[in-house]
């Protein structure tokens, strides 16, 4: 793309990939909302421990890409909901471990199988090849951001 041309934001791919996110971010919220009573922040924090076992808030967030607060008002919805529970974590005193509940490992396991079923409708139409590719070119995308991200980072970050 040559830098005469003007923007069109139609085109512009950060603009084409956060509509596409925000499309798809509302297509899944709608049904995990409805099915589960959860939020988008909430199902992901959900998914994240039921991979992963225990994580922090922080560790939530950088695996979620969600800001602090997003992250914190999901943990706490959570927490009073009964799906997931807090303990110290033993070398960081300021902050906690999060773990789901037994009651947090049910809906997990609710959730994983209406995640698939979303992606794959998501998915529907394209080869198995196409949806391998747009995989490995959302992977290069997120990775070489990330490095661009890191070139520029501000000593605050």
């Amino acid at each position: 793309m040559s830098t005469d041309t003007p923007l069109r934001l139609h085109d512009y791919l950060p603009y084409r990939l956060a509509l596409a996110s925000h499309r798809v971010s509302r297509m899944v919220g709608r049904a995990y909302r409805a099915r589960f009573g959860l939020s988008i922040p909430e199902w992901r924090v959900i998914a994240i421990l039921g991979e992963d076992g225990e994580a922090t808030a922080q560790g939530l967030g950088d695996a979620a890409g969600l800001d602090k607060v997003s992250v914190s008002r999901a943990v706490r919805a959570l927490v009073d909901r009964g799906l997931v529970e807090k303990r110290p974590h033993g070398r960081d005193k300021r902050s906690s471990l999060l773990r789901l509940t037994a009651d947090g490992e049910a809906v997990y396991a609710d959730v994983a199988p209406a995640a698939l079923e979303a992606e794959a409708a998501l998915l529907a139409g394209l080869s198995d090849e196409e949806a391998q590719l747009l995989a490995a070119l959302l992977d290069w995308v997120r990775a070489r951001a990330q490095s661009l991200l890191d070139k520029t980072a501000a000593p605050a970050d």
